[in-house]
């Protein structure tokens, strides 16, 4: 072969792995994908829920763990200030050297994506026992795993992409739970001793989304705060009594959601943010006039809604959704005791920032998050945005670090990221470039979508089948009480 040939064949092989470079940074694989319609992936039919008699609260069992006292808490989903950023000063590793963390403890769950809660060295989960047919809150020592008490009731939940996916909210007395197909449940904290139960579904005529239940309540002021979709939009129950304090009318039927509600202060008001499917609003949270809209919007209104409102503290408000659905920028606006609701901007995921299932972080006045599958070259990476310009991103992870549907957190100034199979990464949390530090394989699973929990130096977090806890401690020496 003379040397001209061989020049030539080697020009062309050059050529070709560029083009294929170049393909597979910008080819969007799902392009020609039809809309995915939900519950069009072989969901199993609905059971006449309404008949069932469901007794919240009749199953207690105590397995004889101990609990070890400590100070932190991450109360509920988001965390204290529903920011899903740590505030603790403890120090955290630095990198993983090589070798993922032993795990403390780690225990088998049922199929699901509920996130734990924690309160000063209690571990909170709302899990669905197959065996038992029955939702379970599961009390665990953060120390060592042993589980102290469990709290529940029969009820019948088919697999559906699992079952649970709420994380419990936890205050010092109250501990309240919501279920698959959105039972209530208020417990003592301390001792799990049933306070209330409520069924959402048969009392107020409510649709369960897709997927089962995926709201995380809230409480505010010891009332939980629920959006029951029914014949009323939100409700707010005392804890204490079970009473119903306040309600906000439904006219115009809107649905309940996978979304969460966000607590949001703007123009000298609290208020309650909630994105329903139908539309969003928000609801005054306290004051003479508590439960009471002041404002609502039906231009944002997508059939599934996972991730929760974004609030900023212009008034700006971020909505995302997967399946097309990509992203809306809202901004209210005072208007006497009322506000209202101008849309600054909206596009698909492929022409700027949106997400399917995690709820962007806020940091140093931009988002992040992770784009969705259909979000063309950015698919499944991490991204920053300004709120102000969210068509061109900051800085992009690349097409080499892609992490599918996970959830992430800023705790110690360092950003954790778990993709679905059980990969977490270690990434300096900037404003100007995605800065990786570290990542580790954690564990062999697979869907690991629950929103992670950080308290006291220890990670918790899942992947569909199995919740580990890790320390995450700088020097990982055994912790003590007198630390």
């Amino acid at each position: 072969m003379s040397r001209r040939i061989r020049h030539i064949i080697l020009a062309v092989a050059i050529l070709v792995g560029t083009l294929f470079f170049v393909w597979w940074n910008l080819h969007n694989p799902v392009r020609n994908f039809a809309q995915g319609v939900p519950g069009a992936d072989n969901r199993p039919p609905r059971s006449d829920s309404v008949s069932e008699n469901v007794v919240i609260g009749e199953l207690f069992f105590e397995p004889g763990g101990v609990l070890t006292q400590l100070t932190e808490t991450w109360p509920r989903f988001r965390g204290s200030d529903f920011d899903n950023i740590s505030k603790s000063n403890i120090s955290l590793i630095k990198g993983f050297g090589g070798k993922a963390p032993e795990p403390v403890w780690s225990v088998e769950l049922g199929e699901g994506h509920a996130g734990a809660a924690i309160w000063k060295g209690a571990v909170y989960v709302l899990d669905y026992d197959e065996l038992r047919r029955s939702d379970i809150l599961r009390c665990f020592n953060l120390a060592d795993g042993k589980e102290i008490w469990q709290r529940g009731y029969r009820v019948t939940i088919r697999r559906n992409h699992g079952m649970s996916r709420t994380v419990p909210a936890v205050t010092e007395k109250y501990i309240v739970t919501m279920g698959p197909r959105a039972h209530v449940m208020c417990v003592d904290r301390p001792t799990g001793a049933l306070r209330w139960g409520l069924d959402v579904e048969k009392t107020y005529k409510t649709e369960i989304p897709f997927w089962y239940t995926g709201q995380c309540p809230i409480i505010d002021n010891d009332h939980a705060i629920i959006a029951t979709g029914g014949s009323d939009i939100l409700i707010a129950i005392d804890c204490e009594t079970g009473l119903i304090t306040w309600k906000t009318p439904n006219p115009g039927n809107w649905k309940m959601s996978h979304s969460s509600i966000m607590p949001m202060t703007f123009g000298g008001r609290k208020m309650l943010v909630y994105s329903a499917v139908g539309g969003i609003c928000g609801v005054a949270a306290d004051g003479p006039d508590a439960g009471q809209i002041l404002w609502s919007s039906t231009a944002w209104n997508k059939s599934v809604v996972a991730p929760s409102p974004v609030c900023l503290p212009d008034g700006k408000i971020f909505l995302t959704a997967g399946y097309g659905a990509g992203s809306m920028m809202i901004r209210l606006k005072q208007a006497g005791s009322r506000f209202d609701v101008e849309v600054v901007d909206q596009f698909p995921p492929s022409q700027g920032l949106a997400c399917e299932q995690q709820s962007p972080l806020l940091f140093q006045g931009h988002l992040i998050g992770i784009q969705p599958k259909d979000a063309a070259a950015l698919r499944n990476q991490l991204v920053c945005f300004k709120p102000d310009d969210l068509r061109n991103p900051v800085w992009a992870s690349g097409s080499e670090e892609r992490f599918g549907l996970g959830p992430y957190l800023i705790a110690d100034n360092k950003l954790f990221i778990l993709n679905d199979d059980g990969v977490l990464t270690i990434a300096t949390p900037s404003i100007k470039s995605y800065l990786k530090v570290d990542q580790i394989k954690l564990f062999e699973g697979q869907d690991a979508w629950a929103p992670i929990a950080v308290a006291d130096g220890y990670m918790v977090l899942r992947d569909s089948k199995r919740m580990v806890c890790l320390k995450m401690t700088d020097d990982r020496r055994p912790m003590t009480d007198d630390r």
